[in-house]
């Protein structure tokens, strides 16, 4: 027989997962029940409430699809997207990429809108080609987690809609710790993760669809090519006739309804609050030391600070002392920004003061400013 793992208690400070309060890990822990249970189908219909109000919308077509940020992002486009179908997408990081990459796989026409990597895109210039091309989608990412830059998009679901486009937002790590306005701002598909400012284990995406975009979903010539992540059936076990699809992750869906409990406990205003001042603290702290942001200035994430490694410094040596030494974690760079940039989280429960004191301690002693 293999010898039993021991976990270490790690302080999560990087671009995800994110530290997870103990409610959640005990709703986590409850009996496992059938995923047509009566008590469990009450759940789902909870869930949903608490991720309308999370995502600030009415959309009836707001669920918990099983699998992680990207499985999120891969139902959307595969529901959204036939093959020819001209798409949009704005891209200054990694997840930018990422969609267009899943985008050309369902067989669209893809077109993109760049920026330099630590840059928002200028909405002017989406506007421009959302006239110029006409597309039928629309794409961006609100909070690019490789970069640690917040992206205005306010303007942007109202151009689609001019030209018949539907407009789709990445909220993969805004959700929870930004203002995310899904009504406010026109748009028409949205997806998430559990993991980030959520302070749920990785393993579920929160999605939502207008009705505009449903409407394009159920007047589809071609079969969605996903089975698994098909929202035509999907919907329908999340819905009234709650027809079998697949099985639900029983478990981790306690999680996230206890975690959204929390997150509408505290007020989405008072956490947007949290999250912001966490980020001054931390940055003022790593001022001090010299160490600057990647990321626009005006256009910092709080719940991801993108920040340059000093001159001089090793970052492999730094991240692994970090971790060997005080249990913390922080991410390395991404692409551009491989071995340039450090990505510290502050998300969910995890953007607390002590974290940040922790986390400042600890880089002061190791780079001994």
């Amino acid at each position: 027989m293999p010898n039993p793992i021991t976990i270490p208690q790690r302080v999560l400070l990087g671009p995800g997962p994110s530290d997870v309060p103990s409610r959640v890990l005990q709703a986590l822990a409850q009996p496992t029940i059938g995923h047509l249970d009566p008590v469990f189908l009450r759940l789902m219909d909870e869930i949903r409430s608490g991720l309308q109000k999370v995502f600030r919308t009415q959309n009836e077509m707001t669920l918990a699809v099983s699998g992680t940020g990207s499985a999120g992002m891969e139902t959307i486009f595969s529901n959204l997207v036939e093959p020819g179908d001209r798409v949009l997408i704005g891209v200054n990081g990694v997840f930018g990429g990422r969609m267009t990459d899943v985008a050309g796989r369902c067989g669209a026409e893809v077109h993109t809108v760049e920026a330099p990597w630590g840059q928002t895109i200028d909405q002017e210039r989406v506007i421009d080609s959302i006239r110029k091309l006409k597309p039928k989608l629309v794409a961006i990412v609100h909070a690019e987690t490789s970069t640690g830059v917040h992206q205005p998009v306010d303007r942007l679901g109202a151009a689609a809609h001019e030209q018949g486009a539907l407009f789709l937002l990445d909220c993969v790590t805004s959700l929870g710790g930004l203002p995310v306005e899904i009504d406010g701002w026109d748009v028409d598909a949205a997806y998430s993760g559990t993991q980030k400012c959520l302070s749920c284990p990785p393993g579920l995406s929160p999605v939502t669809m207008s009705s505009r975009a449903v409407e394009k979903l159920s007047g589809r010539k071609s079969k969605v090519q996903s089975w698994y992540l098909d929202l035509n059936m999907v919907r329908q076990y999340w819905g009234h006739e709650r027809f079998y699809h697949h099985t639900a992750p029983i478990n981790m869906l306690y999680a996230l309804h206890e975690a959204l409990n929390m997150t509408l406990e505290e007020g989405l205003d008072a956490r947007f609050a949290r999250h912001r001042a966490m980020h001054e603290l931390l940055r003022g702290g790593l001022r001090e030391m010299g160490i600057e942001y990647v990321s626009q200035e005006g256009h910092h994430l709080p719940m991801l600070n993108a920040v340059k490694i000093p001159d001089g410094i090793d970052d492999m040596s730094v991240r692994r002392r970090l971790l060997e030494d005080y249990g913390i974690e922080i991410g390395g760079g991404l692409g551009a920004f491989k071995g340039k940039a450090w990505r510290i989280g502050l998300m969910g429960y995890g953007s607390s003061r002590r974290n940040v004191a922790l986390l400042l301690a600890a880089l002061r002693d190791i780079l001994k400013t």
